[in-house]
């Protein structure tokens, strides 16, 4: 398959799915908000299948494309280039970051279904929010692989998830419908299924824990264990 994925957003986790997709030998378009000069060393470390663009470029060249931004930019997002496209929403709404937004304090609203409304053209599915970037890339397995990990998806249309499950199995993961966008709640911050499943050792902090997968039925659990909006 010689498919693109888009990037807007190259930090630590647009990096590691960008590092992920390169591996499975699909192309990668990457961008952040300083400008495609400034990501040179990183589209150095992925090869020649990677290269830096504007964000409007790299949701115009994407089969996918994966927003990994703040909360706080996410208004600032390429929306007319964006419509259409299958749009992966890896963002959390961190207070201490994003400042206060009303909608989420009060839980009127997911993170989720905000981010929705910012890009109001595209199919968008919610998935890697749940995960510590190195986790990320440390538990990704063949398919088949008895220590495969699972990531939780959320979203309202069926077919962009059928496309961003089949994604996630090139990059190394089995996934777990967590349901709508308006249920996407359960793989919020502050979630059963947020981190923790991912988590060799839960007491210690998480950027020195070496990780541990977590399969179908642990992610399963962990949404069932769900209780209200975070």
């Amino acid at each position: 398959m010689n498919d693109t994925l888009g990037v807007i957003g190259s930090g630590n986790i647009g990096g590691a799915v960008a590092r992920l997709a390169v591996n499975a030998g699909i192309d990668v378009v990457l961008s952040n908000s300083r400008g495609p000069q400034t990501l040179r060393a990183l589209t150095d470390r992925l090869g020649s299948r990677a290269r830096a663009a504007t964000a409007a470029e790299a949701a115009a060249a994407g089969d996918w494309t994966v927003v990994a931004v703040p909360f706080s930019a996410v208004p600032h997002l390429p929306a007319d280039a964006l419509a259409g496209k299958t749009v992966i929403d890896t963002n959390n709404y961190y207070r201490f970051r994003d400042g206060v937004i009303a909608e989420l304090e009060t839980g009127s609203l997911t993170a989720a279904e905000l981010f929705q409304r910012y890009v109001p053209g595209a199919r968008t599915v919610k998935t890697f929010n749940t995960i510590y970037f190195e986790h990320l890339i440390s538990l990704a397995r063949p398919a088949g692989s008895p220590d495969r990990s699972a990531l939780p998806i959320a979203g309202d249309d069926d077919a962009a998830k059928a496309s961003v499950t089949a994604l996630l199995d090139r990059l190394g993961y089995d996934t777990v419908d967590a349901g709508a966008t308006a249920e996407s709640w359960r793989i919020q911050e502050g979630s059963p299924a947020y981190v923790l499943p991912y988590l060799a050792d839960p007491r210690q902090p998480f950027p020195q824990d070496p990780g541990k997968p977590a399969d179908v039925n642990e992610i399963r659990t962990a949404l069932e264990q769900a209780r209200g909006r975070f």
